[in-house]
């Protein structure tokens, strides 16, 4: 049996918001009798909030925090008490001072089970706020600097791009493919993300499942939760 995996923000929602209704009501019908999971940057709850209580307790598991933190039917079965360091912290602060783009609304680090999420624009934008950085973001790949200068600074730490406006940050393994310890290599598995270029949060994944040792497997790289829609009626 084949085994579907699904990124959540941008894959199957829109950036930060729920599931549209039409494709939740076809999701639940197509995913029913099928093995199903979830893997995303995000904690727990941000998942419920984006597709259900009823879906995230459907599936086989939801991998939170780029799989630290697993939960199956509601009960969580495993998580990572990993703390990062406060050299980290600092230079996360650094660039909070340091960066060209004046919004801040708090929430600009956030832990979570095995990783933190780094926001310039802070976890308390709104709509209009998260897409003004989107737009600052695209012209200044300030984004991908911020990766690039914690990459270089830790050999035992990783910073990837993910969503619209954040960075995630955890130790180096630590990423989206370390839910494979649950899988076999030789499982048909389908992957859908939306981040799978390279220093993207789905990519470590994605990267994997590439390679020739899972020889049944194929990544689906999304542009937004309509394409996931579209890909998946084409799956008979």
């Amino acid at each position: 049996m084949e085994h579907y995996i699904f990124d959540v923000d941008g894959t199957l929602t829109p950036s930060r918001s729920k599931m549209h209704p039409d494709f939740f009501d076809w999701f639940d019908e197509w995913s029913t009798g099928k093995n199903i999971y979830f893997v995303t940057g995000s904690d727990y709850e941000k998942t419920v909030e984006q597709v259900s209580n009823y879906l995230c307790e459907k599936v086989k598991a939801v991998y939170n925090c780029s799989g630290s933190m697993v939960t199956k039917q509601g009960r969580v079965t495993r998580s990572s008490e990993w703390e990062p360091p406060q050299d980290l912290i600092s230079i996360l602060d650094g660039w909070l001072l340091a960066s060209d783009f004046s919004v801040r609304t708090g929430r600009h680090i956030e832990y979570r089970p095995g990783m933190i999420n780094f926001s310039v624009v802070g976890r308390g934008a709104n709509h209009e706020q998260r897409q003004m950085y989107v737009k600052y973001d695209e012209a200044n790949r300030e984004r991908e600097t911020i990766a690039y200068v914690i990459n270089t600074e830790f050999t035992d730490i990783t910073a990837t791009v993910g969503g619209e406006t954040g960075i995630d940050i955890h130790p180096t393994g630590a990423d989206k493919s370390q839910i494979l310890k649950d899988f076999y290599i030789g499982d048909k598995i389908r992957f859908f993300g939306d981040r799978m270029e390279e220093g993207g949060n789905d990519y470590p994944l994605s990267n994997a499942l590439d390679s020739k040792m899972y020889i049944n497997a194929k990544s689906f790289h999304v542009k937004d939760w309509k394409d996931t829609w579209e890909k998946l009626k084409e799956i008979k």
